[in-house]
């Protein structure tokens, strides 16, 4: 498996990871949408896209939106989109993107990632608790929908 920062040439690929992302999380399949989405977020750098490919076939992405702490006054990352395909599930691509995404902090200087999952994404739980994250325990989440 390779993994690299995607480039406008990887976007019909990442865009249909993206899509099948949307999907898993109950949203009705959009491609033009999600062509759409990721398209703008490269050419504006507005986020930063990891892909992993197995043999030219994409099969995960991660992408991450720059943020700030306050408190610590540095960088820090949102890890908002983390996605590895179904067939390819349980052979590491998770374990690779969330190792690149920490190389990547670590070498901006930030002092954390953030993430956000399902409460009954358990094996994303897994997967991040096994590479470090720790579930939040001193502040809630709030959101405020403008739709």
């Amino acid at each position: 498996m390779e993994i690299y920062q995607a480039k406008i040439e990887d976007l019909e690929g990442v865009s249909n990871l993206f899509n099948s992302y949307r999907i898993f999380y109950q949203q009705t399949s959009d491609l033009e949408g999600a062509k759409a989405y990721i398209k703008a977020r490269i050419e504006n750098q507005e986020s930063v896209i990891f892909v992993v490919k197995d043999k030219q076939k994409y099969v995960g992405f991660t992408q991450l939106y720059p943020s700030f702490s306050s408190i610590a006054m540095k960088k820090a990352w949102i890890l908002n989109d983390l996605f590895v395909d179904e067939a390819a599930r349980k052979q590491g691509a998770g374990e690779i993107l969330l190792q690149k995404a920490k190389e990547f902090a670590i070498g901006k200087g930030a002092v954390s990632i953030s993430l956000s999952t399902a409460p009954d994404n358990y094996a994303a739980q897994r997967l991040y608790e096994r590479n470090g994250y720790i579930r939040d325990s001193q502040f809630y989440h709030y959101e405020l929908s403008l739709n």
